[in-house]
């Protein structure tokens, strides 16, 4: 496809000739008749071919004299629209010219109108230029598919130099300047959010495009609201509940390209207040008669270092010393007289 050699006349018999491994040739088979053939007028094809080629190679430089000069009309064009900015190809008289001063006002208004018709004009000429260039017959050559390059380069350019000068639009509102979050879904995306009371947390479904990279997918969690930037476009939604951004997840769905953000909500509040202690009322059992209340001591750990106390413990358990008893510790016992088995023997001696 493409190549001029297939416009020669009894290429396929050159061919099928030079090249005799050659089994098929532009979707036919290539039969032995048909190879014996070739064989029998190669002669005659040769030269057929040869001067077909040397004709070939003339066109082409002929083709490529006529590119080279239209390539250089084109630019002296273009250099002599540098130096008259007023030129349009078609050598008008210069509207900028000094007018009498009798007649200021009416010959400014009349510069004005000039100037917006001519802008109108270059415009149209322009698009005039463009219809003419590509209604305009090809040859197919290499040139010729330069030259349209070029002219497509300079419709680029010329686009960039249009948005250039067009006003940047200002970036959307996410937080208003007191501090509150706003919904917002430029990127136009369908979404649902789910509340699980069993497993307690928020559950977002935001049907992104099936076949977009993910990369291009940036998700923020904060504890009331949640973004999620989408080829930066911003979506964002405010949380019916305070969630916890760090144990919260996002995956994306194989099937459906879908972004399931799942957020789980903040169960207890956690204070940092010291609990109160509560007075302890004791009741009578038969009567029913309140007794005064007791306060029951609180017993706090001591913070500062330097007043830290060790407990003595060999003072935990105390020991009674035994002392023996001495005999003149010991009272005297002396017998009574009023004793019924008292004996009064006189031959034993009194006691010490």
């Amino acid at each position: 496809m493409g190549n001029p050699c297939a416009d020669f006349d009894g290429y396929r018999q050159f061919v099928v000739v030079m090249l005799p491994q050659l089994k098929w040739l532009d979707g036919k088979e290539i039969e032995r008749s048909e190879r014996i053939q070739a064989m029998q007028n190669y002669s005659a094809v040769e030269q057929q071919i040869r001067e077909q080629e040397e004709a070939y190679c003339l066109r082409r430089a002929k083709e490529k004299e006529e590119a080279q000069r239209k390539l250089e009309e084109e630019k002296e064009i273009e250099d002599k629209k540098r130096r008259n900015p007023g030129f349009d190809r078609r050598w008008y008289t210069d509207t900028h010219a000094a007018l009498p001063v009798s007649t200021e006002n009416k010959d400014h208004l009349q510069v004005l109108k000039s100037q917006e018709e001519e802008h109108v004009m270059g415009t149209l000429d322009e698009n005039e230029d463009d219809m003419a260039f590509w209604n305009k017959p090809s040859s197919f050559t290499p040139e010729s598919r330069l030259e349209t390059l070029r002219h497509m380069e300079k419709q680029r350019q010329a686009q960039e130099k249009l948005s250039k000068n067009e006003k940047v639009k200002p970036p959307r509102t996410l937080i208003t300047e007191d501090g509150k979050v706003l919904n917002v879904n430029e990127a136009k995306l369908d979404f649902s959010l789910k509340d699980d009371e069993k497993h307690n947390q928020l559950i977002l479904d935001l049907a992104v495009y099936r076949y977009m990279d993910t990369s291009l997918i940036e998700v923020d969690v904060q504890p009331t609201y949640v973004r999620v930037m989408v080829k930066g476009k911003p979506f964002q939604l405010i949380l019916s509940a305070e969630v916890q951004p760090d144990r919260s997840s996002a995956k994306r769905s194989q099937t459906t390209g879908h972004l399931v953000i799942c957020m789980p909500k903040v169960g207890d509040v956690i204070t940092g207040g010291r609990p109160t202690s509560k007075s302890v009322e004791t009741t009578s059992d038969n009567n029913g008669e309140q007794t005064n209340p007791r306060k029951k001591k609180i017993e706090r750990l001591e913070v500062d270092p330097s007043k830290h106390s060790y407990p003595d413990v060999t003072t935990i358990v105390q020991e009674k010393k035994y002392k023996p008893k001495s005999l003149k510790s010991q009272p005297k016992i002396l017998p009574s007289e009023e004793d019924p088995d008292f004996e009064d023997n006189p031959e034993v001696p009194p006691l010490i």
